[in-house]
């Protein structure tokens, strides 16, 4: 069993990455770092407006992993009538960890430096060069890290009120979707999801506990938006327990939040416009933005 789980995570990455890159309609900066960017992409069903899907790619917050393989995703949601912005954001250093184990995952704080700026930059970047974009039907879809992004982005009025982060209110979102995302780090630690990841993103275990209330979607809730997770029970790369570790802390804090466990679906088939989950994560995002 885990040879033909492995060969089937393969192919099923191997199809997701397989799409040509869509080049964006338009490009704008919301800071002066290269990674400080979004690629956008208007409906191409000609609307005049349109809901705006946010889209945070994942990668565990690793460098080699950029917005690019999230472009097809993007291009499936415009042709769908959506307006999209994907975000890119600083990651972590190209550069091997420490015992050689792949480069490290993400920046602190600059990751999430980013996602704030990027979202708080979001309704004058789209007045600006995507007027189809309507900004008052704005969902934030993100995919594994990316998942952990979106879902920490719906949360920053929960953050410690020490944290830069922080906003008085609630971000005026539609919902969020989050697709196999690393929504509980406790649980992701646990299960060492993508080698470490989490704790190599809030800089070792040393701060790990500290800086949980900063960073962990878990411990942010519940947040008073309309959220939706998509997992692929067969997911060996963000396993289902921690969408449903989430979910169960979610319910603890009163909170109900919709997760959706999608039969013989890994991890990748979520962002493949080849795959039948992509309609469905499709469907998940028009219950929230029309």
């Amino acid at each position: 069993m885990p040879d033909d789980a492995a060969a089937r995570d393969e192919a099923e990455e191997a199809s997701a990455f397989s799409h040509p890159v869509v080049p964006p309609d338009a490009t704008a900066a919301y800071g002066d770092h290269p990674d400080q960017v979004v690629d956008f992409y208007a409906p191409r069903d000609g609307a005049e407006s349109a809901p705006l899907v946010v889209l945070l790619h994942g990668g565990a917050w690793r460098a080699p992993y950029d917005r690019q393989h999230l472009t097809p995703f993007a291009d499936f949601l415009a042709r769908r009538g959506y307006a999209v912005a994907n975000v890119e954001y600083r990651r972590g250093s190209s550069l091997p960890q420490q015992g050689g184990n792949g480069p490290v995952a993400g920046r602190w704080p600059e990751t999430f430096d980013d996602i704030a700026a990027a979202l708080d930059a979001l309704p004058g970047l789209v007045r600006e060069v995507l007027r189809q974009g309507d900004p008052r039907r704005t969902v934030v879809a993100g995919h594994s890290a990316g998942g952990q992004l979106a879902l920490w982005a719906a949360a920053r009025h929960l953050l410690p009120e020490d944290a830069p982060w922080r906003t008085a209110a609630p971000a005026p979102l539609r919902g969020v979707v989050a697709l196999a995302p690393i929504a509980d780090f406790g649980t992701a630690r646990d299960l060492d999801v993508c080698s470490g990841a989490p704790a190599q993103f809030l800089g070792g275990e040393a701060v790990f506990d500290e800086r949980l209330p900063y960073a962990d979607p878990a411990a942010l809730l519940p947040t008073g938006i309309a959220t939706t997770l998509v997992q692929g029970r067969t997911d060996t790369t963000v396993p289902f327990a921690v969408a449903e570790a989430y979910a169960d802390a979610a319910a603890k804090a009163g909170e109900v939040v919709g997760l959706t466990l999608l039969e013989g679906v890994g991890h990748f088939p979520l962002i493949d416009p080849a795959a039948d989950a992509c309609a469905v994560v499709a469907e998940e995002i028009a219950q929230l933005a029309w």
